[in-house]
């Protein structure tokens, strides 16, 4: 799960974000961290639309190469 401090740091600094939710690279959502709670964040997808995912998901910058969480496990 992400910490408070890390969505923060995204949050202040405007970054996009990559959220990998699956496998898929193209089930992954993409934008700014609005705001979040304890199982939730608020992500701003480019098309201005709102998304709210599950904090237990992989967040990490858009700039950055892609990680797979499914090699992650192996």
């Amino acid at each position: 799960m992400i910490l408070d401090e890390e969505l923060d740091a995204y949050r202040l600094s405007g970054e996009k974000v990559r959220v990998v939710r699956d496998g898929l690279e193209s089930n992954d959502v993409v934008g700014i961290v609005l705001a979040w709670d304890d199982e939730q964040v608020l992500i701003r997808r480019q098309n201005r639309r709102v998304v709210k995912l599950d904090r237990s998901y992989t967040y990490q910058p858009f700039s950055e190469p892609r990680h797979n969480p499914v090699e992650l496990d192996d």
